[in-house]
């Protein structure tokens, strides 16, 4: 029957059954194709692939490394895999970090007038037993019960919600904190403390003091307080002239680098009428700090000049006639006109001797300084915090604020001077001066003050140049 096919036919037959055979014997079954991609390479040792040992009974066989017979001859051992080109080396270790706690949220509260402390804790959602627990706690705790309009109150919590610290900003320098502890709340007062830095200005007068400073820059407590240094020598209402000049070096506090305020005068020269006055601040070896000459007399008179910034309505004069009375009648003192609530101070260190209603001098206080001497304060509107009998004052302190009580036609401060119970002109008479710096000390207040003094000289020299050369480009044009 062979014979009678073509032998051209045989020899095709023979063929196609020689490639389906190869085919079959070559072709990877279903099964292992389907679990290739997860073989594991022995890159140990060489081996071909009917070299693998069987897997245990009762286990998934190993899949086995599969190559068609075109990528690796049935004869030819596998070649070797490379996983990577530099040799292998340890993963480094990474160390444990450890737990940073979180930061916890603080919520402020800006006080206003009428919050309680109980009222800020509800907004903050926090019941008053806790408020209770916090402000008995240890250290400065209790403080936290002062609360002023314009403080700032914050609350801090943790994730959970629960109260971890409080903080009242009481300034931009002082805090009360109160935190959290193994043992209830503590709390403690925080200050920070600025950075002062030397400043200089001058001025000259036209009008007042006040407008001489705003023109030099000064703040406004910087004018007050080089009027407070001069004035038991100069009274700026009627002895300051057009023409005068001053000059100050003084502090400019910073914090965070940030400009905060000012701090004290540290010297000052005023010119009046051609009279040159010049002071310096020092502290003593007790710490007791006040304002000297160059030759360490004190700057401070015994009593200030005048109680008050204002002007004078109504001068001593024993034959004055009575605005209310219409008769002649001594006026014993000098009035000074001022708005209602003005503060008044007192003129010297003393005590009360009395404080309350006075006849016709309406609410009245009466200062008695030694032996001698007392002064009288009428009219006031209402008395100093804390101005009662036997009370012990210093010098400047507010003792009461101008008003309109008793007999009078309008608001202001009758003032009163008297030495051995008569009446003197507080204006024309000569006041005591202050102790200077002791003998003892002269050499240590030499020493500390020279450098202000050549401060002042060098600063104030370089604005007269500077003045000088400005009058002299003014005038050429």
């Amino acid at each position: 029957m062979i014979k009678t096919f073509p032998k051209t036919h045989l020899i095709a037959a023979a063929g196609i059954s020689l490639v389906v055979g190869s085919a079959m014997m070559f072709s990877p079954s279903s099964d292992v194709e389907a679990k290739r991609m997860v073989v594991t390479l022995d890159t140990h040792r060489s081996q071909s692939p009917s070299a693998v040992e069987p897997a245990p009974e009762k286990s998934e066989p190993l899949p086995q490394p599969v190559a068609t017979a075109q990528e690796i001859p049935a004869s030819s051992p596998p070649e070797p895999v490379t996983l990577a080109e530099e040799p292998a080396t340890a993963a480094p270790v990474a160390e444990v970090a450890e737990p940073v706690p979180a930061e916890p949220d603080w919520e402020e509260f800006r006080i206003k007038s009428g919050d309680t402390l109980s009222s800020l804790f509800r907004k903050a959602g926090f019941n008053d037993g806790l408020m209770l627990s916090v402000i008995h706690g240890e250290g400065e705790a209790t403080k936290l019960q002062r609360l002023y309009a314009g403080e700032t109150l914050a609350f801090a919590t943790s994730e959970n919600g629960e109260l971890e610290a409080i903080r009242l900003d009481r300034n931009r320098l002082e805090s009360l904190l109160i935190e959290r502890t193994e043992d209830g709340f503590h709390g403690k007062t925080v200050t920070k403390v600025p950075e002062p830095q030397v400043a200089f200005a001058s001025g000259e007068i036209e009008g007042s003091l006040y407008l001489a400073g705003k023109q030099a820059g000064l703040d406004d407590r910087i004018t007050m307080e080089l009027a407070g240094i001069f004035g038991w020598d100069i009274d700026f209402v009627y002895d300051i002239r057009r023409g005068d000049s001053f000059e100050v070096v003084y502090e400019e506090l910073f914090l965070d680098g940030e400009k905060i305020g000012d701090g004290k005068i540290l010297a000052a020269r005023f010119v009046n009428r051609g009279r040159e006055i010049v002071a310096l601040h020092y502290s003593d070896s007790s710490g007791d700090t006040d304002y000297y000459t160059p030759d360490g007399n004190s700057m401070r008179k015994a009593f200030l000049r005048t109680p008050i910034n204002a002007r004078v309505s109504s001068p001593f004069n024993l034959q004055r006639r009575h605005p209310v009375l219409d008769v002649v009648r001594p006026h014993e003192g000098t009035d000074y006109a001022a708005p209602v609530g003005t503060p008044i101070k007192a003129a010297g260190d003393g005590r009360v001797s009395f404080a309350g209603w006075k006849g016709g001098y309406g609410r009245t206080v009466v200062l008695q300084h030694g032996d001698n001497i007392s002064t009288l304060y009428a009219h006031m509107s209402k008395l100093g915090r804390g101005i009662k009998n036997g009370q012990r004052v210093k010098q400047g302190e507010t003792i009461g604020y101008v008003g309109a009580s008793g007999m009078v036609t309008g608001p202001h401060l009758h003032y009163e001077f008297r030495v051995n119970g008569v009446a003197r002109n507080s204006r024309t008479i000569d006041l005591p001066e202050a102790s200077p710096v002791p003998a003892t000390e002269l050499a240590r207040f030499k020493s500390a003050t020279q450098q202000l003094v050549g401060q002042l000289n060098t600063l104030g020299e370089g604005f007269r140049q500077i003045a000088m050369a400005e009058d002299a480009s003014s005038q050429d044009d």
